[in-house]
């Protein structure tokens, strides 16, 4: 096992420093957002329970690292949090590459997921639309389609919310500039939702 050189500590002093700066910011933006935002985060559960408690089912999209979480958030809910019991209706907008590279090509990428909650979205549904400036032009468009269809909307956003604030029924928005750091609140938040959308329909 070799040591660090002299020339290599200053480094690492370094990248531990820039460690406990990031650490510290996360802790800070997830501190403020739930002491600002905890009621409208049980508020966005009880919306799913009592969607999917009526047959609907939870449409989650986003881009880029939002994407991701919305395909965690689904797998959360569709398969289990941390332990056995019934599935969830949850499903991401943004693994169907045949369809989101036909709608891009054909149309405009600004309609992946709008043509998508058109297609098997209901009135009863609910939808998360993930967008860490509030401003993704696709995730405004597929939320412009579901307020059409009277389905009702959930927004996770950051950067004082952007343009989905107005437009969705409950913004749930990251007091926080840095994409990283709202990408740390949203995927916090989404775990706590889920797991309260869990023990409420599927009880011990």
């Amino acid at each position: 096992m070799t040591t660090p050189t002299a020339e290599a500590k200053p480094a690492l002093q370094n990248f531990e420093e820039k460690i406990r700066a990031m650490a510290g910011e996360s802790l800070e933006a997830k501190r403020r957002f739930f002491d600002e935002s905890s009621k409208d985060v049980a508020r966005a559960a009880r919306m799913v329970i009592e969607a999917m408690t009526a047959g609907g089912k939870l449409l989650i999209f986003g881009n880029g690292g939002s994407a991701a979480d919305a395909q965690h958030i689904a797998a959360e809910l569709a398969f289990k949090m941390g332990r056995e019991r019934e599935a969830l209706p949850a499903l991401a907008l943004t693994t169907d590459t045949s369809l989101l590279t036909a709608i891009s090509n054909d149309r405009s990428f600004d309609f992946v997921f709008a043509r998508q909650i058109q297609a098997i979205g209901r009135r009863g549904d609910i939808v998360l639309a993930i967008s860490t400036s509030g401003n993704s032009p696709n995730v405004i468009e597929a939320v412009k389609q579901a307020r059409e269809m009277e389905i009702k909307t959930i927004g996770l956003l950051g950067a004082g919310g952007g343009k989905l604030a107005a437009l969705v029924d409950l913004p749930l928005i990251v007091p926080h500039s840095e994409t990283p750091r709202i990408q740390e609140v949203h995927i916090a938040a989404s775990h706590i939702i889920c797991q309260l959308i869990e023990d409420e329909l599927c009880p011990l």
